[in-house]
C-alpha cells in the first residue's frame, strides 16, 4: 500500500470532495434502492417512494486500491430519499410519460482513524429533477427510459456533507420480464448512468454507470426476491489529484414486498451485503445496506 505521504495527500483531497466520501462510488445515484420489478413504471397516476436507507461500512479501501485503510475506519450513511413521480395520460412512443424528483435528507458520519478525520452532517442533499419517465408495457414485458439532471444544491464546507459538490446528467434504461402467464415470477435489469460535472476545485468524476437486478416470485400475499447491484466508475477521475483506477462495488441480498393493494400501499424492504470494493482517487467504502420503502398511489 503506498503509504503514509500518498495515502494521506490522496485522503486530503477526497476530503475537501465533500460527500466524495460518501457511501457510493463517484456518482450521486445510491444502488440498492430498487429490486424486484425495478424497471417496471405504474399505470397512470400520482405516487409518492420514501426511501428509508441505512448503509453501514467497517471497511475502507484506500485510494487506488482494493487494501483497507490501516487502523479503525468506518463510514455511517443513513438517507431518507423522498420521491414523487407523475404518470401522466399523454403517450410518447408508445410509453406512458412521466415525470419525476428526488429530495433526499441524509445524515452522514465518517471516521477515518488514519487521518485522522471525525466528521458529522445531516442536510438536505442534491435535488434530482426528471422531466423524463417513460413506461411500456407489454404482455410479459414491461421496460423503462428516463432522463434527468441532479442539482448541486447540498453541498456545504463539511466533509461529511450530504452533497456532492457538483451536478450529474443522469440516464436510465432497464426492463422486467414475466416468465409465467400468472406473473408470479420476475425478473429485472435496471441501470442508470452518469455524467458528471467539474467540481470548483477543477476535479472531475468520472462517469458511472449503476445496475440493479432483481429476480422475484410471488407467495400467497408477498413477493420475495433476490436482489443485487454493481456499481462501476466507466471513465478516469480528471483534474487535481486524479488517480487512473476506477472504483467499482458489488452486492447480493434479498428483499420482501407486502402489497396493500386496498390502501393503494406497498411496504418493501431489503438487506445487501458488499463482497467487492475498489476505490478510485477517493477511499472507497465496503459494507452492508438496509433498506425500507413505502409506496403511495393517490
Amino acid at each position: 500500500m503506498r503509504f503514509p505521504t500518498f495515502l494521506k495527500n490522496a485522503l486530503a483531497l477526497a476530503a475537501s470532495l465533500g460527500a466524495g466520501l460518501g457511501a457510493q462510488a463517484a456518482g450521486h445515484y445510491v444502488p440498492g434502492v430498487e429490486g424486484v420489478q425495478a424497471a417496471s413504471v405504474p399505470p397512470p397516476g400520482v405516487y409518492y417512494l420514501g426511501y428509508l436507507a441505512d448503509y453501514k461500512a467497517d471497511k475502507v479501501r484506500a485510494p487506488g486500491t482494493k487494501e483497507d485503510l490501516p487502523g479503525d475506519n468506518s463510514i455511517h450513511v443513513t438517507a431518507l430519499a423522498n420521491r414523487l413521480v407523475w404518470i401522466t395520460d399523454h403517450k410518447i412512443l408508445g410509453a406512458d410519460y412521466g415525470v419525476e424528483t428526488i429530495i433526499p435528507l441524509q445524515r452522514t458520519q465518517l471516521d477515518l482513524g488514519v487521518v485522522p478525520l471525525h466528521d458529522t452532517d445531516t442536510d438536505l442533499g442534491d435535488i434530482y429533477l426528471g422531466p423524463v419517465v417513460l413506461g411500456w408495457h407489454g404482455a410479459n414485458w414491461d421496460a423503462v427510459a428516463a432522463a434527468g439532471y441532479w442539482l448541486d444544491s447540498g453541498s456545504t464546507n463539511s466533509p461529511a456533507s450530504p452533497g456532492k459538490g457538483y451536478g450529474s446528467t443522469m440516464l436510465t434504461a432497464g426492463g422486467t420480464y414475466y416468465f409465467d402467464a400468472g406473473k408470479t415470477w420476475t425478473g429485472s435489469v435496471l441501470a442508470r448512468y452518469e455524467f458528471n460535472r467539474t467540481t470548483s476545485s477543477g476535479f472531475k468524476p468520472g462517469q458511472t454507470l449503476s445496475v440493479e437486478w432483481g429476480l422475484g416470485k410471488v407467495l400467497g400475499p408477498v413477493v420475495v426476491g433476490l436482489v443485487g447491484y454493481t456499481q462501476q466508475q466507466m471513465t478516469q477521475d480528471s483534474g487535481p489529484g486524479a488517480l487512473d483506477q476506477k472504483a467499482s462495488r458489488s452486492a447480493a441480498g434479498a428483499e420482501l414486498i407486502y402489497p396493500m393493494l386496498s390502501q393503494g400501499l406497498f411496504l418493501k424492504g431489503a438487506f445487501y451485503q458488499e463482497f467487492a470494493s475498489q476505490a478510485a482517487t477517493s477511499v472507497e467504502p465496503k459494507g452492508h445496506l438496509l433498506r425500507f420503502t413505502l409506496v403511495k398511489a393517490f
